[in-house]
């Protein structure tokens, strides 16, 4: 049996909480490439990366496996790894914290607030909850176990050690936890709840919103309760049995009742990132499951509050953190 060859350590530290790319170089059976400089000049040239990276081999900041600076005139070979940390635009900072719920040796629970990323994606790298408990906890090897939207606050998982990794990942991909989120969105009195909402939900790269195809085959799965009304807002309860992207907002959206302050359902507004007023009033509310290192049950529930239930005008402007 062929063992796969195992990818070796970075020889650089993270910076700011971010693990540095890692590449690796591609066969190039005819030649192409004399050296390092010209291979990643025409890889990074169609986008704002070749500047940086030009930069970088200027300046000693790509290494190789070893910890040796490499430059645009060494030789090209196929195979080898690269390390070298991304330059990194200023960020937003995200004025609200990340509350930790639990921690032991594998596992660390936290609330998230709304505007967080969960990791590092797009423009949201160190503003990421991710990149800041690394270094706020000191925790270099903290990976996530699931994902939670940038706009969606709440319960996150996080393994602590890789080698718990997989584990706490399967977790998820086997629906083998039971997830409770909590929403405000119209009352609609007329809406027969509670209700199973099932439909096929398809998420096109580089398309913000998600969309339902009619008549296909659901790969989605959504458990609808109304758990309270006043004043022509519903407060929901919402158990999602399938993990789709965005699919509590797109089953909400379906019915009629849009999430408030949803900048995507059922029209994408496309908000400043630095502005925090009208959070999604969506929260992921429980997560319950047997841990699969231990051993132990655990059931967690987030301590944030939806605001605009009972303080519309301070969600409005934006002190739901």
């Amino acid at each position: 049996m062929t063992r796969r060859a195992q990818t070796p350590p970075s020889p650089l530290p993270q910076r700011s909480g971010i693990d540095p790319v890692r590449l690796r170089l591609p066969p190039d059976p005819d030649g192409t490439w004399p050296d390092l400089g010209g291979y990643l000049t025409a890889r990074y040239a169609a986008g704002a990366g070749a500047e940086a990276v030009l930069r970088l081999l200027t300046t000693g900041g790509i290494v190789d496996r070893d910890g040796r600076v490499r430059r645009a005139g060494d030789p090209y070979e196929p195979g080898a790894y690269l390390w070298f940390h991304r330059d990194l635009p200023h960020e937003p900072e995200v004025p609200f914290p990340i509350r930790v719920l639990y921690r032991d040796p594998h596992l660390l629970v936290v609330d998230k607030p709304h505007f967080l990323a969960t990791t590092p994606r797009g423009s949201h790298v160190t503003q990421s909850a991710l990149a800041r408990l690394r270094e706020e906890l000191d925790l270099p090897e903290l990976s996530p176990a699931h994902r939670l939207d940038r706009l969606t606050a709440g319960l996150v998982m996080f393994s602590v050690r890789p080698a718990d990794r997989g584990a706490y990942q399967l977790l998820f991909q086997n629906r083998r936890v039971h997830k409770e989120y909590e929403a405000l969105a119209p009352h609609d009195p007329a809406l027969e709840l509670p209700r199973t909402v099932r439909s096929r939900i398809e998420k096109t790269r580089g398309v913000i919103a998600a969309a339902e195809v009619p008549g296909g085959v659901p790969n989605a799965e959504s458990r609808i309760e109304l758990t309270g009304a006043a004043g022509g807002l519903g407060r929901y309860r919402l158990t999602p049995y399938t993990g789709r992207t965005h699919q509590l907002r797109v089953h909400m959206n379906s019915l009629g009742l849009p999430i408030l302050g949803d900048p995507v359902y059922p029209e994408v507004t496309d908000p400043a990132p630095d502005d925090y007023r009208r959070p999604l009033q969506l929260l992921a509310r429980v997560l319950e499951f047997t841990d699969p290192v231990t051993g132990e049950a655990h059931r967690f529930e987030s301590a944030r509050t939806l605001r605009a239930w009972h303080d519309r005008p301070s969600w409005e402007t934006g002190a739901d953190g």
